[in-house]
């Protein structure tokens, strides 16, 4: 596990997010001062109100001095909703811009990142991490402003007071120095804990739900409810270790103004013996040490907001400083012509020993179909990964159109590109919505009726509620899986990009729905340069080149009936599909 960073340099890089909003602190400020002015000023009032009010003396009802008690007290009411308002308004602008600033960096990093963490620990940062540190940079911040100032403006009256007993009562200043101190550390080692396991929490709860049929089939259900329950009882007690901290340095603060109060009592008797002090002196210093105690005690209290926020900030950070997707080519390209030609590529996943694909070579012109296929694991999914930059090649280079794909800007390069898979992706929003998606979002009518229509799709869409305009849920669950795979279909046709690349997009798909899907693909894949990824072998017969990879190598390449007559991998992956006995040719000969 990463030792967490120190707090103050954490704490002051977080600062720097409620900058724009210093107009809002600023006023805030303002509105504390005001609340521990007043406070101090009610404090002090305590003096005259003793010593004149119950003067034996005195004949006479003074009015002005209620009458400013009311006014302090409404000033400081004022002051209050003022600091609340302004602190509230920018701890949540600081927390909603680091939740774009996160998703939109997570959005441009490299695919590598994706296979390193889970997405429900990026929906942690998201979520509750990006909420803590707003606590952290902006309420925390109030607490320590607020009660800070309390402690200074009654500090001040204790001095101007009586200097030799404030002088004595300071005594405890290092103890609660040195408390405070010992907290904060121990804070920061447990929620730093506490925020990792909440991510594996909400990973182990998203397994589960997700694969609840699996879940159930298999009788998992104990399994899986132990798992998290371990890990929620670890969290559980994390966070009991940090109310025992809490508390525990609580009960010492209030033991150490208890202490306080009673040098107090005995510096501040033997004061008023030497006539030093009055009666309303001594109240003075009395309600000032009871002011300064439970500002104290929420002072200490802050440490598990402020350290919960700095170990959040540091998770935050630590994906805000990951490297982005190289994105440095100049290269302009409006259309491609659509040739890819992969020279000696030899890739990698971080942390593997062994390749997942070693020294291919091939290439795809424009207007030809090229088929990948091989067994699971032989680096079929990698190598289309390589086109649009997901990935990286650690050697070897692949050509567009006669230019390394690095030349060409990120966006340009993958304009040129539009993917069908068998996991299509569609969001909880309208059919059109999901069709003309991104940049096609400004598409007429007319293109997108065009698409819908060219995809088979128009059948089941004018059936729709809405027809175009009807939601289809999360993740298009409102549709089948042949809808579905129409609807991405239509999107890549209303893309109209030069190359298409289709991820086994027929693979789980029942005969019906995958007759219309290839009818549609058949509408889609004339006049581009397209690489299919092929689980039944049947759908690339016509293919004008068949890539055959195994174990990350291109062991095979040639036309569907040239692998066949060769006998070789190609021929046994066929033969094992469609369960036809071995050729006389390679039989074995006769004894």
């Amino acid at each position: 596990m990463t030792e967490p960073a120190g707090p103050w340099p954490t704490y002051k890089r977080l600062l720097g997010y409620a900058r724009p909003y210093r107009a809002l602190l600023a006023l805030a400020f303002v509105g504390m001062a005001i609340e521990a002015a007043a406070g101090a000023g009610f404090t002090a009032l305590m003096k005259p109100i003793i010593d004149d009010t119950f003067d034996p003396k005195n004949t006479t009802i003074e009015w002005k001095l209620p009458l400013f008690i009311v006014g302090l007290f409404v000033a400081r009411g004022i002051a209050g909703f003022v600091t609340d308002y302004s602190m509230a308004r920018a701890g949540r602008s600081v927390s909603r811009d680091l939740r774009n600033l996160l998703l939109g960096k997570y959005l441009r990093l490299p695919g590598s990142r994706f296979d390193s963490e889970t997405v429900p620990s990026m929906l942690t940062r998201l979520g509750g991490d990006t909420e803590q540190v707003a606590q952290a940079a902006v309420d925390a911040l109030k607490v320590m402003l607020s009660q800070g100032l309390q402690v200074i403006a009654m500090f001040a009256v204790m001095v101007w007071t009586s200097p030799r007993v404030t002088l004595a009562i300071l005594l405890l200043g290092p103890v609660l120095a040195f408390v405070m101190d010992k907290v904060g550390r121990r804070y920061r080692s447990i929620n730093h804990r506490i925020q990792e396991g909440a991510a594996k929490m909400l990973q182990s709860a998203e397994q589960s739900l997700h694969g609840h049929q699996e879940v159930k089939i298999y009788g998992a259900q104990e399994a899986e409810l132990k798992r998290y329950g371990d890990l929620v009882q670890h969290n559980l007690q994390l966070s009991l270790k940090v109310e025992t901290t809490r508390s525990s340095a609580s009960v010492l603060v209030q033991l150490m103004g208890a202490i306080g109060l009673a040098v107090l009592l005995l510096v501040a008797g033997h004061e008023a013996v030497q006539g030093r002090l009055t009666a309303g002196d001594f109240v003075r210093m009395m309600i000032a040490m009871m002011a300064i105690i439970p500002s104290l005690r929420q002072l200490t209290n802050v440490q598990s907001m402020l350290q919960r926020g700095v170990s959040s900030a540091n998770r935050l950070f630590s994906v805000l400083d990951a490297p982005e997707e190289a994105d440095t080519g100049t290269r302009k390209l409006d259309r491609a012509k659509g040739e890819i030609e992969f020279r000696n590529i030899t890739a990698r996943y971080a942390g593997q020993q062994e390749a997942a694909l070693e020294d291919i070579s091939f290439v795809a012109r424009p207007g030809t179909v090229t088929a990948i296929v091989g067994r699971s694991g032989s680096g079929k999914t990698t190598l289309i990964r390589l086109i649009p930059r997901f990935y990286t090649a650690e050697s070897g280079q692949i050509l567009l159109d006669g230019h390394p794909i690095e030349e060409y800007p990120l966006a340009d390069l993958r304009r040129q590109i539009a993917l069908v898979s068998q996991g299509v992706m569609l969001f909880d929003d309208s059919v059109a919505a999901n069709v003309a998606y991104g940049e096609m979002a400004g598409a007429s009518g007319e293109e997108l009726a065009a698409a819908i229509q060219g995809a088979n799709a128009m059948e089941f869409v004018e059936r729709l509620p809405q027809g175009a305009d009807s939601p289809i849920g999360e993740n298009g669950g409102r549709l089948s899986g042949g809808q579905r795979q129409r609807l991405a279909i239509a999107r890549a046709m209303l893309k109209d990009a030069p190359i298409l690349i289709l991820d086994e997009a027929t693979a789980a798909l029942d005969n019906e729905s995958e007759r219309l899907v290839q009818d549609a693909l058949q509408h889609l894949m004339p006049d581009r340069t397209t690489l299919v990824i092929a689980h039944r072998l049947s759908t690339i017969e016509h293919a004008d080149q068949v890539l055959v990879l195994d174990r990350g190598r291109l062991v095979e390449q040639g036309t569907h009936s040239e692998l066949i007559a060769r006998g070789g991998v190609y021929a046994r992956l066929h033969r094992m599909q469609f369960r036809e006995p071995a050729s006389a040719d390679n039989a074995p000969d006769p004894a």
